[in-house]
């Protein structure tokens, strides 16, 4: 599967458009990172607890979003985007959702 943040994939024009596939993932960070990240928000510098869990959240949206693609036939997902968020009460939860659109190329 191809995946890719462009309307378009050289050399590989697009022979059917299977439609719109979406996927959200909602992921919890602990407390023992929200503690981390409030002392580096203090000190500065990167929070590398808060950065895997994105990156945690980003691959599971993405997997989720090729099953959906696959589902159809999709062979490639073309213009995908990402967005950010945080959930719940407190804000404690991060949210990733993407979206593309799936194509046989």
């Amino acid at each position: 599967m191809i995946l890719t943040t462009t309307p378009t994939i050289e050399g590989h024009p697009v022979r059917h458009y299977l439609g719109v596939v979406t996927s959200e993932t909602i992921i919890g960070a602990n407390v023992l990172k929200d503690f981390m990240a409030g002392i580096r928000d203090l000190v500065g510098g990167r929070s590398n607890a808060y950065e895997q869990v994105l990156r945690e959240a980003k691959d599971a949206a993405l997997q989720e979003l090729t099953s959906r693609a696959q589902t159809l036939g999709a062979n490639a997902i073309v213009g995908i985007d990402f967005d950010y968020e945080t959930v719940g009460s407190s804000g404690s939860m991060l949210m990733v959702t993407c979206s593309g659109t799936a194509v046989v190329i």
